[in-house]
């Protein structure tokens, strides 16, 4: 049986017959998600150069590459409008932005560890990955229980 419903205030109420928790903080944080990733997304394709510029790097012989990323970018915001427009339902799509988050950094460390890439390119993990990671982690624990209902349908014939 679904536990979701509509209240009165057009907002979803569900599992145990209550809103999720912070939901509006949740709906606003996605909101700006979505604009900083596609203002982000938006000025690495125009500008595929500058982390480079930024960083007194030598200039990537092909910035189609970067521009590509920014525009992958890009798209992760309309997917986090989505979350903010529906908190209760993007669970799988805030998780694949927080693997994001996890996994960049990550591959950025061996990039510095290996001295392949400057300290200063971690300015890149500051505001795309670390910034977010309390946000998104907050969103991921309150928007759980509304997953894991949903999970039971998972195959199940309409």
């Amino acid at each position: 049986m679904d536990t979701l419903s509509i209240d009165g205030d057009g907002e979803e109420s569900g599992v145990l017959g209550t809103r999720m928790p912070r939901r509006r903080f949740h709906q606003i944080v996605f909101l700006i998600a979505g604009f900083y990733n596609i203002g982000w997304g938006l000025f690495s394709a125009a500008q595929p150069q500058w982390l480079f510029r930024f960083a007194h790097m030598a200039p990537i012989n092909y910035p189609q590459i970067f521009a590509c990323l920014g525009m992958v970018v890009g798209v992760y915001g309309i997917l986090y409008w989505e979350v903010a427009r529906r908190p209760e339902h993007g669970w799988l799509i805030a998780a694949v932005g927080m693997l994001g988050k996890v996994l960049g950094p990550l591959g950025l460390a061996q990039l510095i560890l290996t001295h392949q890439w400057p300290l200063a390119t971690i300015a890149l993990c500051v505001t795309n990955d670390f910034l977010w990671w309390i946000p998104f982690g907050l969103y991921l624990y309150d928007a759980w229980p509304w997953f894991k209902a949903t999970l039971s349908k998972f195959g199940a014939q309409s």
